[in-house]
């Protein structure tokens, strides 16, 4: 195929094997950048076929480069990953937490190993990546990074712990496409991943049986799954195993003088190994209004100036944004207050925060208040000294 030859640049772009990163890489050259592709290898295989498909996506990412005429390399990041990424993961969940390795893989893999080797190793002057999110450059030269077009898939939660720096080397062709267009401009180029599944499971290691995939690094001791009573219901196959929230897999029947309602998981008390269980969907136990956060890290490189600092959060991926306050602040911990109760928070999830479309950063969530329904602070007027974004 023939693109227009404007020159606007080196640009090293993740070739995945997936749609997205082929009209990523398809909408760079469209658009006069000099493109190359790159295919990262970070996850060794193992003795488990069909879950870490990663010829299969070399060969589609080949495919797609072929098909575009752009040159295609090849790196292998297994090390890196598993330094650091999955051995966080792995303590995490012998800490009784639920991480979320894509934040990290981020953050060290794509933005960080990637970034490097594509500078340093193929003369690049940009990565670029099939995420749905945007990158915005004020007159000051300050990167901020903003919300997908498509609401469904923005993916600025996985990308908060991003710097300055590694914002200001990446593109994100796809940040004002919906999914379906992606899909059809990749039809129209002749790309055979257009009409591929999207990838799912962990990032880089793929779609696994989870909690036998877990076994096998993360040691666990069966206990007692109770009531906050102290009433036995059953028993655990291991506190790494379950996260709050979670309903399915907890093998509890029809339980003597209780309704007719499911259980879900509400706390792990990790000191008497105990699976602490309520029944209804909204139960007082599963919900959280103050939510204490850790590791804050800024996009910007700073904090709001003055607290109570009115903005939204989201404590899962897709979740719709949460209206909240910053409360206070002590070093990288912080306190969030949200206006509604919040369902099921995870210790170990991120808690990401938004002003006006724009992803101001977030951290990891250390714990939680059970629902005081306290008034609000009243919203402070913002230090920022950006204007809104649209």
């Amino acid at each position: 195929m023939t693109v227009a030859a404007v020159s606007a640049g080196p640009v090293v772009v993740g070739l995945s094997g997936g749609v997205d990163s082929s009209v990523a890489a398809l909408r760079l050259l469209e658009q006069g950048y000099e493109v190359q592709g790159l295919f990262m290898k970070n996850w060794e295989e193992d003795d488990e076929p069909g879950y870490c498909a990663a010829a299969a996506d070399l060969a589609d990412a080949r495919a797609v480069a072929e098909r575009l005429g752009i040159p295609l390399h090849t790196v292998n990041f297994a090390t890196e990953y598993w330094d650091r990424v999955f051995a966080r993961f792995l303590a995490e969940y012998r800490a009784g937490r639920t991480p979320n390795p894509d934040v990290w893989c981020n953050q060290e893999i794509k933005f960080h190993a990637f970034l490097d080797h594509a500078r340093t190793q193929l003369g690049a002057e940009w990565i670029a990546t099939g995420h749905y999110a945007r990158r915005v450059r004020d007159a000051s030269g300050i990167h901020h990074l903003c919300l997908g077009r498509d609401a469904g898939k923005d993916q600025t939660y996985f990308l908060y712990l991003l710097n300055q720096e590694q914002l200001g080397h990446s593109l994100f062709p796809l940040g004002d496409l919906h999914k379906e267009q992606v899909r059809a401009l990749a039809r129209q180029a002749g790309l055979s991943t257009a009409a591929k599944r999207d990838s799912t499971g962990i990032c880089f290691i793929g779609e696994r049986r989870f909690r036998e995939f877990l076994a096998r690094y993360v040691s666990a001791t069966p206990g007692p799954i109770e009531t906050p009573e102290g009433r036995r219901l059953g028993e655990h196959m291991g506190l790494a195993y379950y996260t709050i929230g979670q309903r399915q897999g907890l093998g509890i029947g029809g339980v003597s003088g209780r309704p007719e309602a499911p259980w879900f998981v509400a706390a792990k008390d990790r000191a008497g190994n105990r699976l602490i269980v309520v029944q209804g969907r909204d139960h007082p136990q599963l919900l959280r209004r103050e939510v204490t956060v850790t590791d804050l890290h800024w996009i910007l490189g700073r904090p709001p100036g003055i607290l109570p600092f009115g903005c939204q959060a989201r404590l899962r991926h897709r979740q719709p944004l949460q209206a909240c306050h910053l409360t206070w602040l002590a070093g990288q911990r912080g306190g969030l207050c949200f206006v509604d109760p919040q369902r099921a928070v995870a210790p170990g999830q991120s808690a990401v925060l938004y002003l006006e479309g724009e992803c101001l950063g977030g951290g990891l969530i250390e714990g939680g208040e059970s629902d005081a329904r306290a008034e609000l602070p009243p919203i402070a007027e913002s230090a920022r000294s950006f204007s809104p974004l649209d």
